[in-house]
């Protein structure tokens, strides 16, 4: 007989999950939300959670149904496509963005407010950073079991010191919630502001990388159906969304409330330090200190670690731990550059990456729909990866007035969303192509 799971055992199983996706650096863009939205947090907030948080679920329901892995979900399109979009998420979780910001977060809260008084900075997270990476390259060496047994113990310790630091702020507000400000003044804007905000958690594309992962860990339990299998990813997963959820709102309280107390801030790094200090006193700098640094290494670890196994399947040549220790001190150089950096040269990766992998995510669960056609997912990343691009390079500062001029024309192009529509497009004219060419049924078999 196969082995039953209890509900507890989904409860444990979701929190899991729930610590594989807690890191450092997804707690520091809803307070700054909350910061700018003001009263139409809330609004806000909305667009926020369907990007950084419901569309994770939806990731890892698309991975059980497109193969178990990020390359065969993304070979439906092509495999050139799969090979660029798989390295550039990596490069993305990685060295590029996720390992420097997360190590950038923890100085910023846990570090920074200790040494702000002392004028050469830029020594001090030369110094933390070096350290913090090569702390991460050790625990990295050999990943048997350490993200698995250290993320049973982070969650309940992030847990209660969070909800130490939540109580307070609801209990003995540091201000009232104050004026929208910016682009998060009219309510529609603020929704598509925030919708837009939600890809910097790097959550969904983590989905991608850690959710093939974390269907194996359930198949170890002794689960072989793939309907059981899908059945419990579910539930440990609605688990994990009702966490992050109650995570990014609070988050954003913290942010909306602070502004009377702290003023407008640069990240969301400082919004929270600023706010623990101002909640708790002095010990407030330890206690966001001690939650920012645990989750931070366990972040840095499962993403090195990751993006290291990876490169060694595609280029054997360079073992795992060559590849670790090359990714280390690129890491590290780009950390150097300061958190406001990373968040800014980042960007154009997020805005080109995250509607391709929404576009994916939509694809498959309608995969059935349209027989799997490849000329209807060609057609949609076509649609999809153009307007992306656009909005990547205005992001970068490249041409932004003139990428406005000429394509503004596009329905949600100035909100950052053209690419739903164009996405639309691309996948009616694929299906049309698909229906002339008699391409052949790639129907997906739901599991029995």
């Amino acid at each position: 007989m196969e082995k039953k799971v209890s509900f507890l055992q989904v409860i444990v199983i979701g929190l899991m999950l729930f610590a594989m996706f807690l890191g450092a650096g997804n707690v520091i863009f809803a307070p700054m939300v909350g910061q700018q939205a003001g009263t139409n947090t809330w609004i806000a907030m909305g667009g926020f959670l369907i990007t950084g948080v419901g569309l994770v679920l939806l990731a890892i329901i698309a991975l059980t149904r497109g193969g178990g892995t990020v390359e065969k979900l993304s070979g439906r399109v092509h495999p050139v496509f799969a090979t660029i979009f798989s390295i550039l998420l990596f490069l993305a979780l990685g060295p590029i963005y996720v390992i420097p910001r997360t190590t950038s977060v923890v100085y910023e809260i846990a570090i920074h407010p200790l040494v702000e008084m002392k004028s050469d900075g830029s020594l001090y997270l030369f110094i933390f950073s070096t350290i913090f990476i090569v702390l991460t390259i050790l625990l990295s060496w050999n990943t048997t079991k350490f993200v698995d047994r250290l993320g049973k113990i982070i969650t309940p310790i992030f847990a209660i010191l969070l909800l130490l630091l939540i109580g307070k702020s609801i209990f003995t507000p540091m201000g009232s919630i104050g004026q929208p400000q910016g682009e998060y003044i009219q309510s529609f804007d603020a929704f598509l502001k925030g919708f837009v905000q939600g890809y910097y958690t790097m959550d969904v594309l983590a989905a991608f990388v850690f959710g093939g992962i974390f269907i194996k860990s359930i198949s170890s339990l002794g689960i072989k159906s793939e309907k059981e299998v899908s059945k419990i990813f579910i539930k440990a997963g609605i688990v994990t969304i009702i966490g992050l959820v109650g995570l990014q709102t609070s988050m954003a309280w913290i942010g909306a409330s602070s502004v009377d107390a702290i003023g407008f801030k640069e990240n969301g790094g400082e919004v929270l330090a600023q706010s623990s200090k101002v909640l708790f006193g002095q010990i407030g700098i330890y206690i966001i200190g001690t939650i920012i640094f645990l989750t931070g290494i366990t972040t840095n670890v499962a993403c090195l670690a990751a993006v290291s196994e990876y490169f060694e399947r595609i280029v054997p040549s360079i073992s795992y731990k060559k590849w670790l220790i090359l990714f280390s001190i690129f890491s590290l150089i780009i950390t150097n550059f300061g958190l406001n950096k990373i968040l800014t040269l980042a960007s154009p990766i997020l805005l080109l990456l995250y509607p391709l992998a929404i576009a994916l995510i939509v694809l498959i669960f309608t995969n059935n729909l349209f027989k799997g056609h490849q000329s209807v997912y060609i057609g949609t990343m076509i649609g999809v990866g153009f307007v992306a691009i656009l909005d990547a390079l205005k992001d970068g500062i490249i041409a932004p007035e003139t990428i406005n001029n000429i394509f503004g024309f596009i329905p949600l192009f100035e909100n950052g969303a053209g690419w739903i529509v164009t996405g639309l497009i691309g996948f009616l004219i694929g299906l049309i192509v698909a229906k002339s060419k008699k391409e052949p049924d790639r129907t997906i078999k739901m599991a029995s």
